[in-house]
């Protein structure tokens, strides 16, 4: 390996918000700081947060809560003390892994650092936009943003090549390079009794097949597909249980389309499980795990799933099922239900098989989280030497003074409603004085960014 770097990673998600994106960013930040170099990571204000214990640096900006609203935190990292901390780090190289806020923070600091940006596309955004923004035009002006700020980096990863393919179907016309996430459970099976310890609480009959989930409880998962599926099963007499690992919006109701279905006491919803050692348990333990995601772009959890031996059902054509060979790492199902249901049937008539497949998919689709960095680290070698040589076209950017104060402009907002929350009784007498400062930055910001925007036109 060449000259150690200095990485600066950027998400919109981190613990104690945990999902496979942050995931993603921890697994970096930790094997970069231990092989490669040092890892800064930027990421939202969370309350509550402890950033102590990780051996790298965390820094936090700004951030609103809309939980309610999307499930996160929605950061504004465009403090002035934001840019000045990561600018003092003496970043060699940004790596962004969301493609709205993080990237044009990430594009803010190309213009001072003049250093290189990739972006990991791991999402599919049209989805998540056309879930989040009601009307077509709104739709499609917000693609076209998205679209505008994933072009502006310098190289584009996807985490496989349907995420790369969704991207182009939205709009982008560069290339990609394919850079698969990896895996941070080891290979092999628990023991037994501490299988057994973590799910003792639990009627799990040794004779009953075992079908595991593990994700955002969300629709778009294919959790009805998985419940009209068992539906059948229970239908035509055959036991079972079926174990739901995680939180989402669709949780209580995917429970409650369980108990309709009359199979709610065959199925057991978990809620999240931030225990690794307790997610590998339920691995081990489970037959078969479903996944008939056509969302995902990567499918971490049939990864996770095959570390311990365990197969998984999948929909075929989708990003999750991406090199499964059919009955032979995996198995493949179209999107219905009543297919699922069958190849289910079949399955559960030749136990042996669901055993040779997970042993196959353990020994030919899992991917450590060292195998994986290892080679991003190589590449970050490459994307250096690109930029430094020119091989890269130089980006238009951002304006310090544009970010800057509206960065400003937030702390004011955020400053207004803590003191709103601690002395509301003399809010009504202060808040004039915050909404005109408000007003008279918004007024400076206009007239700078049309001065700015004007060399661009």
């Amino acid at each position: 390996m060449a000259d150690k770097m200095n990485v600066c990673l950027i998400n919109d998600s981190f613990p104690p918000l945990i999902d496979g994106v942050a995931n993603t960013v921890l697994n970096y930040a930790s094997i970069i700081e231990r092989e490669y170099g040092t890892a800064t990571v930027a990421t939202p204000y969370y309350p509550g947060a402890d950033d102590s214990a990780y051996p790298y640096k965390v820094v936090r900006f700004p951030s609103i809560d809309t939980t309610k609203l999307v499930g996160y935190r929605a950061g504004f990292p465009f403090s002035a003390e934001t840019l000045e901390e990561i600018r003092s780090r003496k970043i060699d190289l940004i790596h962004t892994h969301c493609p709205i806020m993080s990237t044009f923070l990430a594009r803010t600091l190309r213009d001072t650092l003049d250093v290189p940006v990739i972006l990991t596309y791991h999402t599919k955004f049209d989805i998540d936009i056309a879930n989040a923004v009601r009307g077509k035009l709104l739709q499609k002006g917000a693609i076209k943003a998205l679209v505008n700020n994933i072009s502006a980096c310098d190289e584009v990863w996807a985490v496989s090549r349907g995420a790369g393919e969704n991207l182009r179907s939205i709009g982008y016309t560069g290339d990609y390079v394919v850079m698969e996430n990896g895996v941070d459970l080891p290979k092999g099976r628990l023991a037994e009794e501490e299988v057994a310890k973590a799910t003792k609480d639990f009627d799990l009959p040794a004779e009953v097949p075992v079908f595991l989930f593990v994700g955002r409880m969300v629709w778009y998962k294919g959790l009805r597909c998985i419940l009209e599926a068992l539906a059948e099963l229970y239908a035509k007499g055959q036991d079972f249980r079926m174990v739901f690992i995680g939180g989402g919006a669709d949780k209580d109701a995917a429970k409650e389309l369980a108990n309709q279905f009359n199979i709610g006491e065959k199925c057991f919803f978990l809620g999240p499980v931030y225990d690794r050692d307790v997610i590998r348990a339920w691995y081990c333990r489970s037959d078969l795990f479903l996944f008939p995601s056509e969302f995902d772009t990567n499918g971490l959890v049939v990864r996770e799933a095959a570390a311990c031996g365990l197969g998984s059902v999948l929909v075929e054509g989708s990003c999750a099922a991406e090199g499964i060979v059919d009955e032979k790492t995996g198995f493949l199902v179209k999107n219905a239900p009543s297919d699922m249901a069958a190849k289910l049937l079949e399955i559960l008539k030749h136990p042996e098989i669901m055993r040779t497949v997970g042993q196959n998919a353990m020994n030919e689709i899992y991917i450590s989280w060292e195998d994986s960095v290892k080679r991003a680290a190589e590449r970050y070698h490459t994307v250096l030497e690109n930029y430094r040589s020119g091989k890269y076209e130089r980006r238009r950017g951002f304006t310090d003074e544009w970010f800057k104060m509206s960065g400003e402009i937030l702390e004011a907002v955020a400053k207004a409603q803590e003191f709103a929350e601690r002395r509301p009784e003399e809010m009504k007498k202060r808040v004039g004085n915050v909404i005109s400062g408000i007003n008279e930055k918004y007024s400076t910001i206009k007239d700078s960014f049309a001065q700015r925007f004007d060399r661009y036109l």
